[in-house]
């Protein structure tokens, strides 16, 4: 089981709301190409409000999605995109439920 993840909230600027879920869409790829990235989704929370969750085995595979393509371009469109600065959480998974266990 993963014990490391990180979580990130963000908030769509006004009228960013279907940007923001291509600029989401859009980073799939990129998260598929990594491989201390065990799984990662992106979520729409409301209208406005969007998530990324990825979790990772150890704090290597952590550390290196932190400062990968998706990191930097997120940054990167934090002010054209976001009405407020993306807030980056690193998380410890507790319990969780996945295929074969």
């Amino acid at each position: 089981m993963d014990k490391l993840a990180i979580l990130a909230l963000l908030t769509a600027g006004p009228g960013k709301e279907k940007e923001v879920e291509e600029f989401l869409k859009s980073a799939q790829p990129l998260a598929a190409r990594e491989p201390g990235t065990t799984t990662w989704y992106a979520l729409k929370l409301g209208d406005s409000k969007f998530a990324i969750f990825d979790t990772f085995k150890d704090e290597a595979g952590r550390n290196a999605h932190l400062s990968g393509e998706i990191a930097k371009a997120l940054f990167a469109k934090a002010e054209e995109l976001f009405s407020t600065a993306p807030l980056v959480e690193k998380v410890e998974i507790l319990a969780s439920k996945a295929p074969g266990a």
